[in-house]
């Protein structure tokens, strides 16, 4: 159901049956290791690409939570995937692999909601009884792609940030029942807000509007005071984004409890691990969602979240056109029956 301009209310309850999670190794050293199903020494993976490494990513997670869910690959009905690589080639070679029907989407980092929003949408209206969706990313190719291959070693500033190996996946059904169930209740589908900024390095600082004026819709749309959820929790803002979008979400009259407005890209690494102002990447919020978030869930530390993912849809031809960055936000509230 439409609720306000740009939200939608899943009467139906869609279900997250099962979620699976890999990573490199830079995330095996991470500050949310044990979060993760799957987690790989190398990044190479035993392939002889970055991007065919990319592709394993996503083909764990999506096999991880098929597992968990004791459902196989032939009774799902679609599969939603997306990455940061030139025509999502590493989700569209895992939809090979799989042969799930698929949609292959792109909304940078905020690929994770949306996917999420989509498959939602799709089971609440009986569209599907299992969706399969997910969202990845891989240092290595990602660098190679929108900076300079890490070969080369170029310097960055302190407002970059570090591209995540990682994948994460869940299952959206309708089928489950019972009680402690995790459901989606509603999704708040983002517009496209560009500041002007140019600057590739401050990725965090492009996001921030778009990350502020999602969540200023979700609460004007749903009637609800920020209080309502446990954590408000953004896909890869890092520091700097974060601290900006907190001001303008202030500066919007929204009364954020500081300690519950919490960010991604700051949560995957140890604070002694050299990424700047923190995470980012497609894989970033999915696999911090579908990994620590959903397993904090079960353990009743947290009861309703809302997973706000911030994507910059930028890319090596904006750049040689000169554009400024377009960026975007999707949330997506998950609760604890």
């Amino acid at each position: 159901m439409l609720k306000g301009k740009q939200s939608w209310v899943f009467q139906h309850l869609p279900v997250i049956a099962a979620a699976g999670v890999s990573g490199g190794p830079f995330e095996a050293n991470g500050n949310l290791s044990e979060d993760f199903d799957v987690l790989h020494d190398d990044l190479w993976m035993g392939e002889d690409s970055y991007e065919k490494a990319h592709r394993i990513l996503l083909e764990e997670a999506g096999q991880t939570a098929l597992s968990k869910a004791n459902v196989q690959k032939e009774d799902v009905q679609f599969y939603i995937a997306g990455d940061l690589i030139n025509q999502i080639t590493p989700s569209s070679l895992s939809a090979r692999t799989n042969q799930i029907p698929y949609f292959g989407i792109f909304g940078a980092c905020s690929t994770s909601m949306e996917g999420l929003a989509l498959a939602s949408f799709i089971v609440n209206y009986r569209g599907a009884d299992y969706v399969l969706t997910g969202a990845s990313s891989h240092n290595a190719a990602v660098e190679k792609q929108f900076r300079y291959p890490t070969e080369y070693g170029g310097q960055k500033p302190p407002t970059a940030q570090w591209t995540v190996t990682g994948a994460g996946a869940a299952l959206v059904s309708a089928k489950a029942a019972g009680p402690n169930l995790l459901v989606t209740t509603s999704a708040t589908i983002g517009k496209v807000i560009d500041m002007g900024l140019t600057d590739p390095f401050n990725m965090g600082g492009a996001m921030a509007p778009a990350a502020a004026d999602t969540i200023t819709a979700h609460f004007k749309d749903m009637q609800l005071d920020p209080s309502h959820y446990d954590l408000i929790v953004t896909g890869d803002l890092g520091r700097i984004g974060q601290e900006t979008a907190y001001e303008l979400l202030i500066n919007n009259g929204l009364k954020i409890d500081r300690e519950k407005f919490k960010d991604c890209g700051l949560m995957i690494y140890k604070d002694d691990q050299p990424v700047q102002s923190g995470g980012s990447g497609a894989g970033c919020s999915a696999s911090v969602l579908y990994g620590h978030l959903l397993n904090q869930m079960k353990r009743g530390v947290y009861r309703r979240i809302l997973v706000v993912a911030t994507g910059a849809l930028l890319s090596p031809l904006t750049f040689q056109q000169n554009e400024s960055i377009p960026c975007i936000a999707h949330a997506v509230s998950i609760e604890m029956t």
